[in-house]
């Protein structure tokens, strides 16, 4: 399991268990610790998913940075997504073993013109009409064409799909299972 994922698995157990929220990695033992040291002084906006047996259970995020760093970033989301995801139930202690963790680290958003600038094998996107945004990772199972990734970050957001006056931006993420 990579630094990353790892930290946030320690998140939501901690979390669930005990209501303690981690500080970052000082609260990490190990290699694991060490290998996040390096990542204090980055910082991005992050998606943390769970899924468990295979079917999503949780996924929150934020497209810009929230926090200090990264670390603290993945910290706050992880909790978020085991227990705000208003699609799900808060996580349950019976659950944290057979949960799977994945952390997306994005990159800033950038506006583009068009549908030919969009991928949903490569890039993110957000859907943006007035105060609704609507935001999909990249490289989702089931979605293969922009007008799919489209559709679906509009409904998202509220947005009827056929409404195309909106502004578009797309993102790359870093993946870390």
């Amino acid at each position: 399991m990579h630094p990353y994922a790892a930290l946030a698995r320690k998140a939501v157990e901690a979390f669930v268990l005990s209501r303690v929220v981690l500080s970052g990695p000082e609260d990490v033992s190990g290699d694991v610790a060490g290998e996040l040291a390096g990542s204090m002084d980055r910082r991005a906006g992050v998606f943390v998913c769970l899924k468990r047996h295979g079917e999503l259970r949780g996924c929150i995020g934020t497209f810009l940075p929230t926090t200090e760093n990264v670390c603290n970033e993945i910290v706050k989301n992880a909790i978020a997504a085991a227990t705000e995801d208003p699609r799900f139930p808060p996580v349950q202690r019976r659950e944290l073993d057979s949960l799977e963790y994945s952390v997306d680290i994005l990159t800033e958003p950038e506006r583009v013109s068009g549908l030919s600038q969009l991928d949903p094998g490569r890039y993110g996107v957000i859907v943006v009409k007035g105060a609704r945004k609507g935001l999909l990772l990249p490289d989702l199972e089931g979605v293969d064409t922009v007008e799919e990734q489209l559709r679906i970050a509009k409904m998202k957001a509220g947005i009827a799909p056929s409404d195309d006056d909106v502004e578009l931006f797309r993102f790359a993420v870093e993946r870390y299972k």
